[in-house]
């Protein structure tokens, strides 16, 4: 199930597809104001959350670092100061192996940790993990002179905007420029961690002193077998990402509308890629998304990418909402029941998606046998 490299993945392929986006699912809620509040005062909402216990047979270590990107200027600030990539790293504890890497990117309000016990798992039964922080649209995060950054307030307002029927030309125009940000960290990232793998660390890593040796950490990393990763904003980029890297072997998207496949709209109709999306992909939805895509069938952009990829798996899960596939709901109940979960048990939720995903990729990165994902779960 592993793909081969296409360098012709960069396509100009167009399609038609009227203007549909099913709730986008992008932020699970539009409680901003409250969200800004929980960014400013985390010690009040948040205990000392360790993820879940895992059952690989390593034990997880972890480790962070941020990248500082001299070929980017910060346009959330004004002093003409480098972008910031906040990564942290799971990682069997292990003297020596050759481990797939697999990255991760949050949704919108989201940070580091919201998959704590995915990231665990996987680790635990050799991965290399490694979450960013996008900051800015980060719950809240750090840079490298210690400083906390929390969401970016207009962020906020445009989700806000964009989830109370926007105009779809803004909706593609706001999105995009989104994903450019996640994407351009995601590249920066991976290209970056990729380097240090091969000639060593430069000076573009700043890291934890905290952490442990970094280069040790690098060498655990096989950078031929590579998988993304990320729910609602950051699934949508993770599939974005994967269209156009082609050092991708497969691609999980939690519950995230795939904006970058919509690149136009135009007389009622989005423009969309003609050519199939070229890397194994599992795109995995709530309860209700998955009601509401059946009824719009193709009017949805992500039937359309599921229907036309190359190898694609789909499933929802029954009686969930948005936040359900984070760890929100174990940390944080209150705030994500704000934010959107439903009846369904929030461990077992976890526990089974990230049985699913570990079973995943196995199969793509790994080379165990067939993946199995079922029409529905719970």
């Amino acid at each position: 199930m592993k793909k081969e490299n296409n360098t012709e993945k960069k396509n100009n392929g167009k399609k038609k597809n009227k203007g549909c986006l099913i709730g986008l699912a992008i932020a699970g809620g539009l409680l901003a104001l409250l969200i800004l509040l929980v960014a400013l005062l985390p010690s009040l909402l948040f205990t000392d959350y360790q993820g879940l216990p895992t059952t690989g047979k390593y034990d997880v270590e972890m480790a962070s670092a941020i990248l500082v990107d001299e070929n980017r200027t910060e346009s959330f600030e004004s002093d003409g100061s480098n972008r910031e990539v906040p990564v942290y790293f799971f990682y069997p504890d292990t003297a020596s192996g050759s481990f797939p890497l697999v990255v991760f990117s949050h949704g919108a309000f989201g940070y580091y940790q919201s998959n704590m016990s995915t990231y665990m798992e996987l680790a635990s039964h050799g991965y290399v993990v490694v979450s960013l922080d996008h900051p800015y649209h980060s719950f809240f995060t750090k840079d490298t002179d210690g400083k906390t950054v929390i969401v970016n307030p207009e962020f906020m307002q445009q989700v806000m905007y964009i989830n109370d029927n926007a105009p779809e030309e803004e909706i593609i125009s706001i999105s995009h420029e989104w994903l450019r940000l996640r994407t351009d960290d995601m590249n920066f990232a991976l290209d970056t961690i990729k380097k240090a793998c091969e000639s060593g660390i430069t000076d573009a890593w700043h890291i934890d002193s905290d952490s442990g040796n970094m280069e040790n950490i690098l060498s655990l990393i096989d950078t031929d077998r590579i998988g993304l990763m990320g729910h609602s904003m950051g699934g949508a980029a993770s599939v974005t990402l994967g269209r156009t890297r082609d050092d991708i072997d497969a691609v999980i998207n939690l519950d995230g509308t795939m904006l970058g496949e919509q690149y136009g709209y135009k007389d009622g109709e989005y423009d969309l890629y003609e050519e199939s999306y070229p890397v194994p992909l599992l795109f995995v939805s709530n309860e209700a998304h998955h009601y509401e895509s059946q009824e719009v069938e193709e009017l949805y952009v992500n039937n359309v990418v599921l229907e036309n990829a190359v190898d694609a798996r789909y499933t929802y899960f029954v009686g969930s909402g948005h936040m359900n596939f984070t760890d929100l709901p174990l940390f944080s109940p209150k705030l994500a029941e704000m934010l959107g979960t439903g009846e369904v048990d929030a461990k077992e939720c976890i526990v089974t998606m990230n049985e699913l995903i570990l079973d995943y990729y196995n199969c793509c990165l790994k080379d165990m046998g067939e993946a199995v994902v079922e029409e529905c779960y719970g």
